[in-house]
């Protein structure tokens, strides 16, 4: 006799259960974030082990990571497009679904063990989990402020503490508006689960403009950014900001100069590879700014017990004009934009030229901007953000946001559209591959028969079937695409559409051709051939509807 489902179902739990506790940890950590997700429901046991901030630690070290290109919303062409984020894995695939967590308003400023931090125009500030779509909207610390910025935040995270700190560089002002736009003495930070915002005064004003053009970068507790205007020479420094101690100190720059700067002052980007701090540094046109010319350097801080020390890593001949941060280099393979494709170059040896013919193209990025894209490596992890959902600086977003907008009513009308001829294609797919398959049926009995008119009979169905797709294409989940693959599968899916069409007159011939054949047949031999005659007739009314629905 067979066990009742909910006693059989007890047995395999326990049977699983019974695994030594260390190997269930060695296999959940080889799991997924999606499959731990669902595997929170199958027990409370397993639930409260997937839970557990130390497996979450433990899980994070292990997970793979991913690039993450983000693209902010602006205009092309006249036409607003929304922000956007696509994500590249380790074997350098594309990701098709756009991320969840990133609204159409959204500019990322940072990322850290899977949480991803966006600035927004309304009144917070977003902290989300790239894998588990948990969020948490936090107060701005600052309302109103005139010429606020994205590039003006950051997100870090320190290893002792285990502190998560959202920092803001706050541009001299008086009563909200700016009086000294390009400068700062304060930076704001909040300590994810405080109640708010404290000020930390900076030793002596420093460069805001240099902030917002060569990047800030986190690693090890520590947050880094160049103190002056890019276009300067070597001898100015990094200041780096401890995020646990709240204290600040300066690296000064190497001390080597290239003779090879016959195009003029340098432009310094600072940026994160591997873990390191790194400088880039290469000499603008002076007819584009934004065009590089001559050698790109790479230098990358060597952190010690007795000394910090700079080291070149790369010079890099050739090189890409744009180089996205902060995070540019990912498993070994510089990112970048070139015209209207992004792709990656392998970094092959301390000095090289770049050679355009070995490149890895990701994606076609046409119609967005080229130099705005923004590279971070990620991990999808699950670090949860229930611990900080208490503080009194937690809001809900009053205004309405995301794709609900009127703004995206055109994009959002698109998609519903995209979705709607995808269902009438595969509709019209099945009906035709039904029809196909009945007309096989209706002619069977006469391409049996060993004479000449059986043989062109299976000529004629041959084509039809060979026409036909063996399975046609199922319709898409309902999730949303990002724009890349947007607009391939419009691409695709009115190449289908058309396809459908030349099917169905493929379809159409063959029946008349059919007909054709099957009425000479009839005056040659002088046979009866109602039945047959009869059925074809139906057939072709059923074609005919069909044809007038394609």
């Amino acid at each position: 006799m067979e066990e009742p489902e909910s006693k059989k179902q007890i047995n395999e739990e326990c049977i699983i259960n019974r695994l030594p506790g260390d190997l269930i940890e060695r296999i959940f950590f080889r799991l997924p974030v999606s499959t731990l997700l669902t595997c929170r429901g199958v027990c409370k046991q397993w639930q409260n082990f997937i839970r557990d901030p130390q497996f979450a630690a433990s899980h994070l070290q292990l997970a793979p990571s991913y690039a993450l290109l983000f693209f902010p919303q602006g205009l092309v062409s006249g036409v607003l497009y929304p922000s956007d984020a696509i994500l590249i894995d380790e074997a350098w695939s594309p990701s098709t679904c756009a991320v969840p967590v990133i609204g159409p308003d959204d500019f990322l400023f940072g990322s850290c063990n899977g949480l991803l931090g966006s600035y927004t125009k309304t009144s917070t500030i977003k902290i989300a989990n790239l894998a588990t779509g948990e969020c948490l909207h936090l107060e701005k610390p600052s309302k109103n402020v005139k010429g606020d910025h994205y590039c003006f935040y950051s997100f870090g995270f320190h290893p002792v503490t285990k502190e998560y700190k959202i920092t803001h560089f706050l541009g001299d002002c008086v009563n909200g508006r700016p009086h000294n736009k390009d400068r700062f003495n304060i930076i704001q930070v909040y300590t994810l689960g405080d109640e708010k915002w404290k000020d930390i005064r900076t030793p002596e004003p420093l460069s805001l403009i240099s902030v917002r053009n060569s990047g800030v970068v986190n690693v090890d507790g520590k947050m880094y950014w160049l103190t002056e205007d890019m276009l300067v020479s070597w001898q100015h420094a990094v200041i780096s900001f401890d995020l646990s101690e709240e204290s600040f100190a300066t690296i000064q720059l190497p001390a080597e100069r290239e003779d090879q700067d016959r195009y003029g002052p340098r432009k310094f980007w600072i940026r994160e590879m591997h873990g390191k701090i790194c400088i880039l540094t290469a000499q603008p046109s002076r007819y584009d700014p934004r065009a590089l010319l001559g050698e790109l350097q790479i230098w990358t801080l060597e952190n010690t017990v007795e000394q910090q020390r700079w080291s070149k890593k790369y010079n890099i001949k050739n090189p890409p004009n744009y180089i996205p941060g902060p995070h540019s280099v990912h498993r070994d393979r510089i990112m970048t934009q070139l015209y209207n494709s992004v792709c990656s170059y392998e970094l092959f040896s301390e000095n090289f030229e770049i050679d355009l013919s070995k490149k890895l193209k990701l994606f076609d990025s046409k119609p967005r901007w080229m130099y705005n894209m923004q590279s971070y490596i990620v991990v999808k992890s699950l670090v949860s953000l229930d611990v900080y959902k208490k503080a009194g600086i937690v809001r809900r977003p009053k205004q309405q946001v995301g794709w609900e907008l009127k703004k995206w009513k055109a994009w959002e009308d698109k998609r519903r559209e995209a979705e709607d001829i995808r269902y009438r294609v595969h509709k019209h797919e099945h009906a035709l591959f039904g029809n196909a398959e009945k007309m096989g049926k209706m002619y069977q009995s006469l391409q049996d028969k060993p004479h000449d008119v059986a043989e062109r009979l299976r000529a004629e169905l041959n084509q039809v079937l060979q026409d036909m797709p063996h399975n046609p294409s199922q319709p898409k989940s309902p999730r949303r695409l990002n724009w890349v693959e947007q607009k391939q599968d419009y691409e695709k899916l009115m190449a289908r559409s058309v396809k459908l069409k030349e099917r169905a007159q493929v379809m159409k011939q063959a029946h008349d051709n059919i007909l054709s054949i099957i009425a000479s047949f009839k005056s040659d031999k002088g046979k009866s051939a109602a039945g047959a005659s009869s059925s074809s007739s139906i057939a072709r009314v059923d074609e005919k509807k069909e044809e007038e629905n394609i």
